[in-house]
């Protein structure tokens, strides 16, 4: 006890000796000056920074001082600043303070002094300030370098609105310097022979990359500039355009500068302190100015660590300017953290159980401060991490069994977790359950066969906050047997005489399939003869299939299979014999929604309707479709994606029986949409009068029509001036011109008589059909000319005759080679001549030509025909004129009577020579034979002199008396030859034969008419040619 109260003693005794030694100082002012004073210049912020201490004072001691600050320009005397700062001062301690200049600090060189005084309550007598420092220069000058133009501040940011002073240091000391601000002269103050001041007010932004500010020397071209940052100060985004060649010429800024760069001229480029755009464009952002973070939230996962987003809004950085930064600080601990990201920053949670935080969101960039502050309990922003090992186990057709895991929060933390299942991306069960480590739960009522997918989320149970993320996995339930049977119908037709049942069913659905459909099983049970059952197994995904019958009546049963079993059954009764049930037969109209049908029921037992319909046009295969109904159901609306506007749809109504069998009541037809008739019909002209022609289109088809067929119209176009017909109306078609019109009103009438028309008059017609939305389209009119009011008479005066006359002409044909015999025989040929068979003898029985000696002729008549001209004859030289030759001239044959032994009859011939070839070409041939002359010697004599040399002799000799047994036989063939001219020189083409020999049929003379030869003067000459003794053997 003792040691401790001599301790206290010496304590309290220390203490109040330096509570006296302090209330001496205080009480005794002292002259504290600041020293060493230190000035640094940023051109960034264009602030003047001083830092200083005042060593004066004693160890420990704390002093409110006042600090007086004086700030010159150019010069010591030119004071521009004086401010009084008021700190806490200790000994050594350093301090510091700063200074903003309007202008540019390098535009001028700065002095900076400064004096203090206590300015502390502890001292009762009045302060009294110390003596000033000296003066501290601060030129900015010193490190521009040689160009002999500059222009600052380089690179400032400013807020939209705001003021900014300009300065320009020359160092050629030159007064014809102009500045532009985006091209347009500016006007400032002179400050200094080489520096003058530009106070640019409520400045506005242009663009993002800056505001171009340039000076240049008018004469030198010396050029200088800079680029000046404005920042909005509205959340606004305004698209402003720039530089632009709007009246094809460039900016004065940008001639400006291709002046300069073309002329070489000045140290700096125009890269790196001018945005020059060429081209007008938009800029895509605008600089916002800096906002308020939104959305500001702090939340924890494990109560270990706290995550604060928020959403930052838009980048207030500029070019060479940076983005915007973010410090979180938490008032009750007070700690800070810089963050590294702009819309989230992380914070430990203290180990000493704090619950209650109070975080500051500081958002700071180069012009303002935003800040938002949050308060909240750590127990009470619980964000638990996501579910994990989410899977299926014990999954069967209908239910199925999902487990997982979750993080566990802090000691013993319950979990409030939701299981969601969903089919078809739809929820359609919802479990909330509570755990702590594992989460269990079974789902029932399920479809077989379907996937699903599961998912669980969890929550903090002690304080709701907010669901943790979702974890999902997809499973598929096990297949069951069909639940439905399927939907079956039928249609029946007559195939070579055998009914054929076409048997159609549909898909089963997903929910009623419950798996895969692998085949359907078709029953044929013939109900006459129960004993007979067919069997049929069609693979899936068939869909029908055709059964050929007999006269029985069937019960046919169709079910579905998959892995599981089968369906349940449909059945259908048909009967053998499909029979044609006329029913009646109707109009439906057609809707935006479909058909509405409806029927009346026939009988009280039916057990349901079928409606029955094809999907496609009738001119397409039909693409069977049918509706089942209910009995007590008598009307229904039908409708499918595949009906089409202007398409004829036929539906037929099936009323089924308790035997299950179907009977046709009602046909009906309809079109979604009537349509104008798309082409009109093909129209035949017929029974054309003077007065009337009738029109017939009796193959056009009305059920291909985009629409019901109401009627037709028909056209006329008379000549003009002329009246309409009685049955027409006049009126005026789309081009405007004017035509008569008749309608009739019936769909069936293909035939129309155009009557009361006038004679040889040009009429054009035209038929169209038409529908309740219109005629079809307009086509050509086709031209016709009404004939005169006696054409037909004339027709039937001109058409027997020709019919005679071709009678006639068939006639003639038919008997056309008894004409010939009668009219213009064939000229015998000698080659089929008769005698030929009376002459053969053994000893030449080939012989098919007659030889002069085998028969003694009579007589040849020779009928000389000269036609105008002479013929000389050889020897005599004397000239035959036509006028000598009136009779004919005969050739006597037979011998004379002195040397005849005795009658006997001669056998006459016929033209037992013929050649062809002189006949073609229009020449009588001479033939000169003796009796000993050989048959091969026999021929055509072709020479005209020939001829006149034989037919000379023969006459001279005929003149005289020629013994019996010298005879030469000159035949003359009935082809003439010209003998016209000198012998010596024949024309070789001669106009035409100038004498002919006819050769006529002998006929058998007795001997006793032979005539004596006449005399010389006579006009008929005969010569003897045979001997005594020869004749026809």
């Amino acid at each position: 006890m003792a040691l401790f109260a001599i301790f206290q003693t010496t304590f309290l005794l220390a203490l109040l000796s330096l509570r006296t030694y302090e209330s001496e100082v205080l009480s005794e002012p002292l002259p504290l000056t600041p020293e060493s004073l230190k000035v640094s210049v940023s051109s960034t912020r264009q602030c003047l920074h001083l830092q200083w201490t005042v060593h004066s004072l004693a160890y420990h001691q704390e002093l409110k001082m006042v600090f007086q600050i004086q700030i010159s320009r150019f010069k010591t005397s030119n004071v521009i600043w004086v401010e009084n700062y008021r700190t806490t001062v200790k000994r050594n301690r350093v301090l510091h303070w700063s200074w903003g200049s309007e202008l540019p600090l390098e535009c001028a060189a700065h002095f900076i002094r400064m004096r203090s005084m206590v300015d502390d309550a502890r001292i009762p007598k009045p302060g009294f300030w110390s003596n000033w420092s000296s003066w501290e220069e601060a030129d900015a000058q010193n490190s521009l370098g040689h160009d002999p133009l500059f222009v600052f501040p380089k690179d400032k940011l400013v807020e939209e609105g705001s003021n900014v002073t300009i300065c320009y240091v020359s160092r050629i000391h030159q007064d014809n310097i102009s500045c532009y601000l985006e091209g347009v002269q500016i006007y400032g103050e002179q400050l200094d022979r080489s520096v003058s001041a530009f106070e640019l007010k409520n400045v506005s932004f242009i663009r993002k990359r800056g505001t171009n500010v340039f000076c240049k020397v008018d004469q030198g071209g010396a050029l200088g500039g800079i680029v000046l940052f404005v920042s909005r100060t509205k959340s606004i985004r305004e698209k402003v355009q720039v530089m632009t060649w709007t009246t094809g010429k460039m900016s004065c800024f940008a001639l400006a500068m291709l002046e300069w760069l073309q002329a070489g001229r000045g140290r700096r480029g125009a890269a790196g302190w001018m945005a020059l755009e060429r081209q007008p464009r938009w800029w895509p952002e605008d600089p916002e100015v800096l906002e308020e973070p939104k959305d500001f939230s702090c939340e924890t996962q494990d109560l270990k660590t706290l995550t604060c987003t928020w959403d930052p809004g838009s980048d207030t950085g500029l070019s060479k300017q940076p983005s915007q930064s973010y410090t979180l600080f938490e008032s009750f601990s007070g700690k800070k953290t810089l963050c590294k990201r702009r819309n989230w920053c992380n914070w430990q949670v203290a180990q000493d159980s704090q619950e209650m935080y109070n975080f500051t969101l500081v958002a700071e960039n180069y012009l303002r401060k935003r800040s938002v502050s949050i308060l909240f309990n750590l127990t009470q922003r619980v964000h638990p991490m996501t579910p994990y090992n989410l899977f299926p186990k014990n999954v069967g057709a209908t239910n199925a069994t999902m487990t997982w895991k979750v993080h566990s929060i802090g000691n013993n933390s319950t979990l409030l977790c939701q299981l969601e299942l969903l089919a078809e991306g739809k929820v359609i069960q919802q479990h909330n359950l509570s755990i702590k480590v594992n989460g269990e739960y079974l789902l029932s009522e399920l479809e077989p066969d379907t996937e699903y997918v599961a998912r669980v989320r969890c929550a903090y149970t002690n304080h709701f906050w907010k669901w943790s993320e979702l974890i999902s996995q997809k499973f598929n339930t096990a297949e069951a047997a069909p639940s439905e049977a399927p939907d079956v119908w039928r249609n029946m037709k007559m195939v070579s005489g055998h009914p054929t049942v076409s048997l159609f069913w549909k898909p089963l659905s997903k929910v009623h399939a419950n798996g895969k459909i692998l085949f359907y099983k078709v029953i044929v049970e013939n109900l006459d003869k129960p004993s007979r059952l067919e069997v049929l197994s069609i693979p899936a995904p068939a869909s029908s299939t055709e059964l050929t019958l007999d006269q029985c009546s069937y019960q046919i049963h169709v079910t579905a299979h998959n892995s599981v079993g089968p369906s349940p059954a449909s059945v259908t009764v048909v009967s053998g014999d499909p029979g044609n049930e006329e029913v009646e037969s109707g109009r439906v109209n057609g809707t935006e929604d479909g058909f509405s049908v409806s029927w009346k029921p026939q009988s009280g037992d039916a057990t349901g309707y079928v409606v029955e319909w094809c999907d496609g046009p009738q001119d397409l295969p039909c693409v069977l479709q049918w509706k089942n109904l209910g009995p007590n159901t008598t009307s229904t609306v039908i409708s499918s994606g595949a009906f089409r506007p202007g398409v004829r749809y036929n539906f037929r109504i099936y009323e089924i029986s308790a035997k299950r069998m179907a009977h046709l009541l009602e046909k009906k037809a309809g079109y979604l949409e009537e349509l104008a008739p798309s082409d009109n019909p093909q129209v035949v002209m017929s029974n054309l009068t003077s007065h009337s022609f009738t029109l017939s289109w009796k193959d056009y088809s009305t059920e291909s029509q985009p629409g019901f067929i109401q009627g037709y119209h028909v056209y006329l176009k008379p000549k003009a001036g002329e009246q309409c017909p009685p049955a027409f109306e006049k009126t005026v078609l789309p081009e405007d011109s004017v035509c008569c019109k008749h309608t009739t009103d019936n769909p069936e009438q293909k035939t129309f008589v155009v009557e009361n028309l006038q004679p040889e008059s040009v009429y054009e017609f035209f038929v169209t059909p038409y529908t309740s939305v219109g005629e079809g389209p307009l086509d050509a009119f086709t031209k016709i000319t009404t004939p005169d009011e006696y054409s037909h008479i004339l027709i039937r005066i001109i058409l027997p005759m020709i019919f005679c006359v071709l009678i006639v002409m068939i006639i003639c044909y038919l008997k056309s080679q008894w004409l010939k015999e009668k009219c213009y025989p064939d000229i015998p040929d000698p080659y089929k001549s008769s005698v030929l068979s009376l002459i053969k003898s053994k000893e030449n029985p080939h012989l098919t030509i007659m030889n002069v000696s085998d028969c003694v002729p009579d007589a040849i008549e020779v009928i000389n025909k000269p036609e105008g001209s002479k013929i000389q004859f050889l020897g005599t030289r004397k000239s035959l004129t036509e006028t000598e030759f009136t009779k004919p001239a005969y050739i006597y044959l037979l011998p004379t009577e002195k040397n005849y032994s005795g009658p006997g009859p001669c056998i006459c011939f016929e033209n037992f020579t013929y050649n062809q070839a002189a006949s073609d070409f229009a020449s009588c041939g001479h033939f000169p034979v003796t009796p000993q002359a050989p048959l091969h010697q026999l021929g055509p004599l072709t020479s005209p002199e020939n001829l006149l040399k034989a037919l000379e002799q023969n006459y001279m000799n005929s003149l005289g008396e020629i013994p019996a047994g010298e005879g030469n036989l000159n035949y003359v063939s009935q082809l003439a030859s010209p003998t016209s001219g000198d012998k010596d020189s024949l024309p070789t083409n001669p106009p035409e034969p100038a004498l002919c020999s006819e050769y006529k049929m002998q006929m058998a003379i007795p001997l006793g008419l032979a005539s004596a030869p006449p005399s010389e003067n006579s006009s008929l000459s005969s010569t003897t040619l045979l001997g005594q003794g020869e004749h026809c053997r």
